[in-house]
């Protein structure tokens, strides 16, 4: 990957996200300036790489994966999978998935994501609600995958055996208990039995 792709692909994920460059560095709680062109050059004229971790930061500001990010950097944007969307009053309800966590029924309008050849057996979900904000907005869509691994931070999709779904951060996981963040303040912490839990799924992508 050349230095100015990498730059490339964080203005094409700003973009994304309706947002400048300046915009996606504050979301990720780095210094407004970080990402700006004026950035990207040392005064020498050598190129100046973004850290690691602030593009870690970015994609996780956004709900991004790696996996799109690459395909920003790459240009490759026009390998896109699809996913069945599912109303999140719809997903509260009986019968559209199957224990796994798969939906059970087929027919639903379809939605494009970047190409993950993980990415097997996604779907999409519409956000309702305000308890992710800023990152998830009401009416965004979020691209979820059953079969990923699930890790502490990660931004998952939980359906409870009462039949809510609802997106949180996963944040403690043990034998006893489920720790659920809000990235929205106003939300407090959710905590469950894992015996509550029906499922969870990682989220892989948002469209906005």
């Amino acid at each position: 990957m050349r230095h100015v792709d990498i730059w490339s692909g964080l203005d094409k994920l700003a973009a994304r996200h309706n947002l400048s460059s300046s915009g996606l560095a504050k979301l990720a709680g780095l210094d407004a300036t970080a990402f700006n062109k004026s950035k990207r050059a040392a005064k020498d004229g050598r190129p100046r790489w973004p850290s690691t971790e602030s593009i870690s930061r970015a994609l996780q500001a956004v709900g991004a994966s790696f996996d799109e990010f690459a395909a920003l950097v790459e240009g490759n944007t026009s390998a896109r999978m699809t996913a069945p969307l599912i109303g999140m009053a719809q997903a509260g309800s009986d019968g559209f998935f199957d224990d796994a966590g798969f939906p059970c029924d087929t027919g639903w309008e379809e939605v494009e994501f970047p190409g993950a050849s993980r990415a097997e057996g996604a779907y999409a979900l519409e956000i309702s609600g305000n308890s992710m904000e800023p990152a998830y907005r009401e009416g965004d869509r979020i691209v979820v995958s059953p079969t990923e691994e699930v890790r502490r931070g990660d931004r998952v999709v939980v359906k409870t055996r009462k039949g809510e779904v609802m997106a949180k951060v996963l944040n403690q996981r043990s034998d006893t208990a489920v720790e659920l963040l809000s990235l929205n303040p106003e939300h407090p912490p959710r905590v469950l039995n894992p015996a509550d839990i029906a499922w969870i799924a990682r989220i892989l992508w948002v469209s906005q």
